[in-house]
């Protein structure tokens, strides 16, 4: 199952794409796509709805980040062995965790804004994971239980406020619209294993990333039980997983987003996000 959730930032209405890819209202059986509508007694009930009897949407609606509620991101990083290498970073023994501030979620397909005196301010596509129930010291054997479903996350980072500005590595992530989310919700019966997605990014139409799950250091049931020992998961929260190779910041010379480039990442089974990088505020 695929929900969504469509219309004008801060009114998004929320929905499913149906088999045939057509976008169903899904107001009739729930308010929005939150936490509690992530609990499995709830998608279970709109697991066995019959799509065609929803009303169908105008096929072009804004999109919005996938889930609304969510209290926290938490991101990992270097969990990919060819990315830490790029990156000039030795390869963690254990997972390595930082927040993503929740302001700085937006709809897949928004703008993104440069933050003021911004100059490295880079992509990195993502696997996220939605959790469905709250998770507290859960074990690796469970810990899948705990999973609603996943979901592209576009973790822009700007480089020099993340590594040359001292502390911990939040304050070149958080950034407004530096957390786009969606298209969809993909419910995890949809995706029966999620270390075998291919995962690409462009810029301008360039390949940069072109990775696979496959090559992530710790998977998803390590990544949700190692950070149930630290923090509470609620149901809603995302985890962001660690982005592939082929980052700005690891190119020869980097590459940096400017005003006026187009970013476009996909991951399989997952859809399609497409930004336009627009100027700082000033």
């Amino acid at each position: 199952m695929k929900l969504v959730r469509f219309g004008s930032s801060g009114s998004e209405t929320p929905g499913l794409i149906d088999a045939g890819g057509t976008l169903r209202d899904l107001r009739s059986e729930i308010d929005d796509i939150t936490p509690h509508a992530l609990a499995p007694e709830v998608l279970a009930r709109l697991r066995a709805l019959d799509p065609a009897r929803l009303p169908a949407v105008d096929p072009h609606p804004r999109i919005g980040a996938c889930v609304d509620g969510v209290s926290k991101i938490v991101c990992i990083g270097l969990n990919y062995s060819d990315h830490a290498a790029e990156s000039g970073m030795q390869v963690p023994e254990e997972p390595v965790i930082f927040m993503k501030a929740t302001s700085a979620i937006c709809g897949p397909d928004d703008d993104v804004r440069l933050p003021r005196g911004s100059s490295k301010t880079d992509w990195e596509v993502e696997l996220g994971v939605v959790i469905g129930r709250d998770a507290s010291y859960v074990d690796e054997a469970s810990a899948m239980s705990y999973v609603a479903g996943y979901c592209i996350v576009n973790d822009l980072s700007e480089r020099e406020f993340q590594l040359e500005r001292s502390g911990t590595w939040d304050k070149g992530k958080g950034c407004d619209t530096f957390g786009p989310i969606g298209p969809w919700l993909v419910t995890a019966d949809e995706v029966p294993d999620p270390h075998v997605l291919g995962m690409r990014l462009w810029v301008n139409g360039h390949q940069y990333q072109d990775g696979s799950t496959r090559t992530m250091i710790f998977k998803v049931p390590k990544l949700v039980s190692y950070v149930s020992q630290f923090m509470t998961l609620k149901a809603g929260d995302i985890i962001s997983t660690g982005t592939p190779p082929g980052v700005g910041m690891g190119q020869h010379p980097p590459v940096y987003l400017k005003a006026g480039d187009i970013m476009e990442i996909e991951i399989d089974g997952l859809g399609r996000q497409r930004q336009r990088v627009v100027p700082a505020t000033t």
